[in-house]
């Protein structure tokens, strides 16, 4: 059995009804997975997993949350390298220039993604939730 992990940073609670999604997907496709919140996550933990999908809102210019979430992401990349990575995250302005610098910095630190990242402005409709599910199963 596959075991994956969705670790989100959340502020408004979009985010993390998009990592509860992520979750249920994972648990669908038959992955034993579990739910951090960015704090309780550390590359220790990373090594312990199959697949890990990282969520994170935009912030202030399009950019990561940088008091806790970013931290620890950088954290664990190199942990990554050879695992199902995902991403998504919610944003309330902009066009998702902090998904694909996110995507960028992933493909320069050797991660491959494994599924679409999934985005979403304010909090998630059907058509995310569906989206997540998806990311979910793609990391399992």
């Amino acid at each position: 059995m596959s075991k994956a992990a969705v670790v989100y940073w959340s502020g408004t609670g979009n985010t993390e009804a998009m990592a509860k999604a992520v979750l249920r997907g994972a648990q669908d496709a038959g992955a034993s997975a579990d739910l951090f919140s960015v704090s309780n996550f550390d590359a220790g933990k990373a090594a312990a997993y199959d697949g890990i999908a990282f969520g994170c809102p935009a912030m202030g210019s399009e950019s990561l949350e940088d008091s806790e979430f970013e931290p620890v992401f950088n954290e664990v990349k190199t942990a990554l390298v050879g695992k199902r990575v995902a991403l998504f995250g919610s944003y309330g302005w902009g066009d998702g220039e902090w998904m694909r610098s996110w995507e960028e910095d992933c493909a320069a630190a050797g991660i491959t993604l494994a599924a679409e990242s999934v985005i979403c402005n304010d909090a998630p409709d059907d058509d995310a939730i569906a989206a997540c599910k998806a990311l979910g199963a793609a990391i399992a």
